[in-house]
């Protein structure tokens, strides 16, 4: 990369920053600026990427063990689809250092040269503004080509993100697939970029569903083909855990644990009979469901007598 171009970029971003032009108050501006003001960085630093201690990685990756096995399935799929273009794929933390990475053995040497490897620290905080560091810091899906990066050494790539939320509703992750190829177009970044933002939302809704095997999942259609919006529901109708975006979509705690529900309460449905008497007769009617509608079976199952279950079933509404 000529010196001249390095020279312009940081002219570019440090005009940006000190503007008070509508273009200077862009999303791609404000990152930049968060990266010279909170962060106290200089677009011309060429300090090589940092990358913490081997023992700190793996105690890092042990943290993020269960979650870690449930995406690499996905990691998988999305670097064979990006893979043969020289991209690599990338899985970080919640502050945006890398625990699991995909490339050919052919980039190898290169990401590793470019720091996109193994222990390195991708935060906004410590490389400015990037894929990975932007897309935590702004939680939402970002993609940050060649120089729009805020430290002129990174202008070189191309950085597709994604974040991932736990079931906690709080950032988990963040899903990167990285190119310094030079003849990387927006409108490619565009279609991996699409490939990213759904393979996020597959890896969120798999370690969801992972982590309450034995609930029912119910999916909630939020319009929104980018966010996971999933729901589970125990043995008793309560609601026991919801993804991020169904959090938000049903008014429910943001973060952390749910206050418990009973599902009817969260989808509105409120007609008819309530209290012990919805209970009971929603008892009535499983056994009838798993009885094949034979009352005799049913009254067996219930505890009870046929002729009991039959005035219970006149005082319920159910059957003739």
């Amino acid at each position: 990369m000529v010196i001249s171009e390095k020279k312009l970029h940081i002219d570019r971003i440090m005009g940006a920053v000190h503007s008070r032009s509508a273009a200077a108050r862009s999303s791609l501006a404000a990152s930049w600026r968060r990266s010279v003001e909170r962060h106290g960085l200089d677009p011309a630093d060429d300090i090589m990427v940092n990358r913490i201690d081997d023992s700190e990685l793996q105690d890092r990756r042990n943290k993020h063990d269960r979650f870690m096995m449930v995406a690499a399935p996905k990691l998988d799929h999305l670097f064979g689809l990006v893979g043969n273009s020289g991209c690599g794929v990338l899985l970080t933390d919640e502050v945006g250092i890398v625990l699991d990475q995909r490339c050919t053995d052919a980039d190898s040497t290169a990401f590793t040269k470019w720091g996109l490897c193994l222990g390195a620290d991708w935060s906004e905080a410590a490389e400015g503004t990037n894929g990975i560091g932007t897309c935590l810091t702004e939680q939402r899906q970002v993609t940050i080509h060649r120089n729009e990066h805020f430290l002129a050494r990174n202008i070189g790539m191309s950085c597709m993100d994604a974040p991932i939320f736990g079931i906690d509703g709080r950032l988990l992750a963040a899903l990167d697939v990285s190119s310094a190829r030079a003849d990387q177009t927006e409108s490619y970044n565009q279609l991996i970029g699409a490939m990213v933002g759904q393979t996020a939302k597959s890896i969120e809704s798999d370690f969801f569903r992972a982590s309450f095997p034995k609930a029912r999942i119910v999916v909630a259609d939020s319009g929104d083909s980018d966010m996971a919006t999933l729901l589970a529901i125990d043995a008793d109708d309560i609601v026991i855990g919801a993804t991020r975006n169904a959090r938000k979509m049903f008014d429910l705690e943001l973060l952390g644990a749910l206050k418990p529900r009973p599902a009817s309460d969260i989808f509105g449905r409120e007609d008819g009979p309530t209290g012990f008497v919805k209970a009971e007769r929603a008892a009535v009617v499983r056994a009838l469901a798993r009885a094949g509608g034979n009352v005799s079976e049913a009254a067996r199952a219930l505890g009870v007598g046929r002729a009991t279950l039959y005035r219970r079933m006149k005082r319920l509404g159910l059957g003739d």
